[in-house]
């Protein structure tokens, strides 16, 4: 049996990894992207260990919400970064930082 501290350790490690890619990586959009949805995957863990350990179902409704934000912000995401892509021939965030509307 996996304990509270093995996946609260997992959690850490991937919310890490989020941050760490998104300081590291400022250039590419999609590489964002992608580390924003690690770090939402880090806390919907958090949440199942601990309804899981304390044996509550509010922790598993908590990450349907999530879950669905997370998929909306990537739909719209997508979307915005195909529109730039469009407009301005690159995803690259140095190269937008002249938006205009």
């Amino acid at each position: 049996m996996i304990s509270l501290s093995q996946f609260l350790i997992f959690a850490a490690l991937l919310f890490g990894i989020g941050i760490a890619g998104i300081i590291v990586n400022r250039k590419n959009i999609i590489v964002m992207m992608m580390s924003i949805e690690l770090i939402l995957l880090a806390v919907n863990t958090n949440f199942i260990a601990f309804s899981h350990f304390l044996n509550n179902n509010i922790g598993e409704i908590f990450v349907f919400f999530i879950l669905t934000v997370a998929a909306a912000e990537a739909a719209i995401g997508l979307a915005i970064m195909v529109v730039l892509f469009r407009k301005s021939g690159t995803i690259e965030v140095e190269k937008l930082d002249a938006l205009k509307g």
